[in-house]
């Protein structure tokens, strides 16, 4: 279990898991499902690399409509 804890620090999903007390309990209930909690974490704060992506397109799209609307 130790190293489970260990490992979402090292990732960065603590302060997620934190905020989300409840997973704390399932992992010591299940550890097995860590893999479970880390891609509810992906979805629910949109760290996979889709999201990443749909928000730069996102971004430069804004970007050009500033730019658009300047001219």
């Amino acid at each position: 279990m130790k190293e489970i804890i260990d490992y979402l620090k090292k990732e960065k999903y603590y302060d997620y898991l934190k905020e989300n007390s409840y997973l704390i309990k399932e992992l010591y209930r299940h550890p097995e499902n860590y893999k479970k909690i880390i891609d509810f974490f992906k979805d629910k704060y949109h760290l996979r690399v889709t999201d990443k992506i749909s928000n730069a397109i996102d971004g430069v799209e804004t970007i050009s409509s500033i730019i658009d609307t300047i001219k």
